[in-house]
């Protein structure tokens, strides 16, 4: 499904535009002829794409899809130009459909002026399949204002037939045709770098990196202060190009703060403000670093002054580039282009990327005081990151060079959130193929904790063998050089990503070094293509089988990547009886059930968390607090409690954990977490690359951090060698012990 709906994201509209006027007609297919669709239709001569004239839901056409083969899908798409104001953008239709083996579904997606999705819906989460008479469907999406066109679609997946008929097109509930005209976003009409930044560099010296991290933060600073920017009325991407030039001609620091300042002046001076925001009078819980905006030595005196005026009168939200998440408040990036058919080497492209994510750590990431390890160090950990980061992106000659760059840059933040969710192939080390094992990492030692899959040349390996070398390298050395790509909250997590990718490499036959307890045996095994190895549990260490079992008379067991919301009532049901209840969160939740199933485990109402949100009338300034409770309901379990949780434990996973553990007595077993919870916002990167971050911070009701610390167990147990070996549960096994105890 995954990979369906990353291709739809894909699909080009080669069609005819549509125009606000002909949709309504093109919609219905009516202008079909001869058995083929309008060319509005991007349907090509496919002979799977038929216009129907015998079966159809109204009028004189409808559009059907016959496929035979059982895998892949057919869809036909059409685009209109986001030329008009909406909220919402809704795509309804009614669909019919005989023996399909997959289903069918319609689209619905809006693009940017640089490429890349701004918004996407589909109906195939709904699996609509088999055989069905006519039923009206409808999906939609937010509309961004900085949107270039609509495109939308109807497909059939797998072997069957599929018709589309009736379809419309709604702006904020009514027809496009009829919603009010929009002037064009300054995204879409200032197109002068759309075939590159036009600055392209091979060397930089001293000066130059630092007058580039000194305009990195000046051009962060406006973005998110002056209201010409924040009102949308520059692109500002391109207004970097413009003024990179002159920075690089810069022969010191002061004729870069000049070239700088002139820049500045031509967005204008903002008028006095009446009135003016003012900081958020109380629930401050992290403050603005602008220090450095007052800093003449560092600015010049006259950028410095022009600075701070831009501070003192910045405009009240929204913002253009930034708002709030409806319904959740973690940021949103807005227009936020990501200019997927980029072309490396580009340096202005690559340092805009840098200067866009630098930014949003400094101004909307809720935990941008533990991004590093230092807190002695804290004020100059970031821009320090900035400084070290500029050649890197600058000078990057190619695309794996430039993800590279990415991968170091987002690891620096330290949340397990912030990876480079497009750029899984750059990480080290790279190939097609990897050993058929789950290993984790335990006490510093690389462990085969599952075989997942057979091969006369792997048969080799036994289950707590420990990997010491890996094609002749030491397999420390190896991690120790990996390690700067890989984003994480803390160091289990990171070697918990490592452990996932560590045996990459190129097919076939690979060396490995391996301790079986006192013995070291040299073996040649064999790397199998990654698509033929069953990682389906890699993510997991939860017992097989159903969500809820019995593992004795006295004790229940319940994992959470099969419990269910609207099974929680029959779960403590089942329970009933039992010395203790053993909650298995070492795992990703299958579904929210945090108050479902938290309701039921309390006596009295009980807040489960404290968060932090950004402040957008001050950016950079956190405000405290937002406080969920459980609200004890029945049928309650009086029985004891244990939570099991481990380094998978991440995000939904660690915030269910903080709800379940102030079930009374509760006891949490294990390990540390991965110390990444908080709505996640998704960036878009320049290259088509996609991050994202924590967006909210996420403290304990009395104020203890969440993030990059975990969940912290009452009782620490990890897996021993000796019990992987003998394939035992060595968490479970303290948890019974535990729940037995008088």
């Amino acid at each position: 499904m995954r990979l369906l709906i990353a291709l739809l994201l894909t699909v080009p509209a080669f069609g005819q535009p549509l125009t606000r006027a002909n949709v309504a007609n093109i919609l219905g297919f009516e202008d079909s002829v001869n058995g083929r669709l309008s060319p509005f239709w991007n349907s090509g001569s496919n002979p799977e794409i038929t216009a129907d004239s015998e079966v159809v839901h109204s009028g004189n056409y409808s559009a059907r899809i016959s496929r035979t083969a059982p895998d892949n899908f057919t869809t036909i798409s059409a685009a209109i130009p986001y030329t008009f104001r909406a909220q919402t953008i809704q795509l309804r239709a009614f669909l019919k459909l005989e023996d399909v083996s997959g289903n069918v579904a319609i689209w619905l997606r809006q693009d940017g002026p640089g490429g890349g999705n701004l918004a996407f819906a589909t109906l195939q989460t709904q699996n609509v399949r088999g055989t069905a008479d006519w039923r009206e469907y409808s999906i939609q999406i937010p509309a961004q204002p900085s949107g270039s066109q609509i495109v939308f679609g109807f497909f059939v997946n797998g072997s069957g037939r599929g018709w589309v008929d009736s379809m419309q097109l709604l702006a904020d509930g009514k027809p496009v045709a009829e919603a009010p005209e929009a002037p064009l976003s300054i995204l879409v009409t200032d197109r002068q770098f759309d075939n590159g930044s036009g600055t392209n560099v091979t060397a930089l010296n001293d000066t130059q990196v630092t007058n580039l991290a000194r305009l990195g933060m000046v051009w962060g600073f406006l973005k998110y202060h002056h209201p010409t920017v924040t009102r949308g009325l520059r692109h500002w991407d391109y207004e970097l190009f413009r003024v990179l030039p002159s920075v690089l001609a810069a022969s010191d620091a002061e004729a870069a703060n000049q070239a700088i300042h002139a820049w500045v002046l031509r967005l204008g001076t903002p008028p006095p403000c009446d009135p003016c925001v003012g900081p958020r009078p109380t629930g401050v819980s992290l403050s603005p670093d602008l220090d450095w905006v007052r800093d003449s030595s560092f600015l010049g005196p006259e950028l410095s002054e022009t600075l701070q005026t831009i501070h003192v009168r910045r405009p009240i939200p929204p913002q253009f580039y930034v708002n709030a998440r409806t319904g959740v408040g973690n940021p949103s990036f807005d227009n936020e282009l990501s200019y997927a058919n980029l072309r490396h080497p580009d340096s202005g492209y690559q340092l805009l990327a840098l200067f866009r994510f630098w930014n949003m750590m400094q101004y909307f990431n809720p935990n941008r005081d533990i991004m590093g390890d230092d807190p002695s160090r804290a004020a100059t950990y970031w821009p320090g990151v900035l400084v070290d980061s500029i050649r890197r992106f600058a000078l990057a000659p190619d695309r794996l060079a430039y993800q590279r760059a990415l991968l170091r840059l987002i690891a620096a933040v330290n949340d397990t959130h912030a990876n480079l969710y497009t750029g899984n192939a750059a990480l080290p080390p790279m190939g097609a193929c990897a050993l058929p094992i789950d290993g984790r990492f335990l006490d510093g030692q690389f462990v085969v904790y599952r075989l997942t899959a057979r091969d006369p040349a792997n048969n080799l390996l036994q289950l707590g063998d420990v990997l010491t070398h890996l094609g002749g390298a030491p397999l420390a050395d190896l991690v120790a050089e990996w390690s700067p790509y890989y984003p994480a909250s803390n160091e289990p997590t990171r070697l918990r990503e490592i452990a996932r990718t560590a045996t990459r490499g190129d097919c076939g036959p690979v060396p490995v070094t391996v301790q079986r307890g006192s013995d070291i045996r040299q073996l040649t095994l064999n790397r199998l293509p990654v698509a033929a190895i069953d990682f389906s549990r890699s993510s997991v260490h939860d017992l097989p089988g159903p969500a809820f079992q019995k593992l004795a008379d006295d004790i229940a067991y319940l994992k959470l990547s099969g419990a269910r919301i609207a099974d929680a009532a029959s779960y403590v049901r089942q329970a009933e009886g039992t010395r203790g209840l053993i909650l298995d969160i070492r795992n990703y939740p299958l579904e929210f059930v945090v108050f479902a199933l938290g309701q039921l485990l309390v006596p009295e109402r009980t807040p489960i968390a404290n968060f932090t949100f950004a402040d957008f009338a001050n950016p950079g300034s956190f405000y405290c607090c937002g406080t969920p409770f459980l609200q004890p309901q029945t049928p309650r379990y009086t029985g004891k409690i244990v939570i099991l949780i481990d380094e998978v434990s991440q995000s939904q996973a660690e915030y269910t954990t903080m709800a379940f553990r102030n079930a009374p007595g509760a006891i949490v077993i294990g390990s540390t977490t991965a110390g990444a919870d908080g709505d996640v916002s998704s960036i878009n990167l320049p290259g088509g690359q996609t991050t994202g971050i924590s967006g909210i911070g996420v403290f304990y009701p009395d104020g203890r951090p969440t993030q990059r610390i975990g969940i912290l167990p009452d009782i620490e147990v990890l897996p021993t060698i000796a019990g992987i070996r003998a394939g035992r549960d060595e968490l479970i096994e303290a948890a019974i012990r535990v729940i037995r105890q008088p």
